[in-house]
């Protein structure tokens, strides 16, 4: 089954290539087929998960598979959220993002860094799909002081797994998918699939 991947980040693409290929799917970038990605208006991760899409399926006419997924910090009142990709404006590097984050914590001593990675991917057959998919991932941590890590991408050096030492930067890419929020919410995903 081939299936359109509508995203641009080459992170996400591998992990979802990863994780779905034992299950015999072949997944497409959206770039194969010219697609730009549609503005995130949405109010939430599954709101944005879904505009992207069925973007993706309308333009492909193939079934799609979109995440949106972000860090939630509690000291930040849950920011950066749905707009961690962007958290240190638009076209914002990893390293912007991450340095805009730490600067946001400098005051907040390590007992109070708590933050989790959510995700929220979702599987439509058709840009119409009245009963999309919709898989749900956690991932519980803190914010580290300083980044550690060269693997992953995104918040990774700075995110220190509540069930891994170091962060998840400095995890292999299959212990990364185990224990991750975006494996989480693929798993629960699948098991719908099926």
């Amino acid at each position: 089954m081939r299936v359109v991947a509508a995203t641009g980040n080459p992170g996400k693409l591998r992990e979802l290539s990863a994780l779905l290929a034992p299950l015999g799917i072949e997944v497409v970038p959206q770039s194969a087929f010219g697609i730009e990605p549609p503005p995130e208006t949405g109010a939430s991760f599954l709101d944005n998960a879904l505009i992207k899409a069925r973007h993706a399926a309308a333009v492909s006419r193939l079934p799609a598979i979109a995440d949106d997924s972000g860090l939630e910090v509690d000291a930040l009142g849950g920011a950066p959220g749905i707009h961690s990709a962007r958290y240190a404006g638009h076209g914002a590097s990893d390293t912007a993002n991450n340095a805009r984050l730490l600067a946001a914590l400098a005051n907040v001593p390590p007992g109070k860094r708590s933050a989790r990675y959510r995700a929220i991917i979702v599987f439509v057959r058709t840009a119409n799909d009245p009963a999309p998919l919709v898989g749900e991932g956690r991932w519980e941590g803190r914010i580290a002081l300083a980044a550690r890590g060269t693997g992953g991408f995104g918040y990774d050096p700075l995110f220190e797994p509540l069930d891994a030492s170091g962060t998840a930067a400095e995890l292999t890419p299959a212990e990364k998918n185990l224990r991750s929020h975006r494996g989480a919410a693929l798993r629960a995903l699948v098991a719908q699939w099926r």
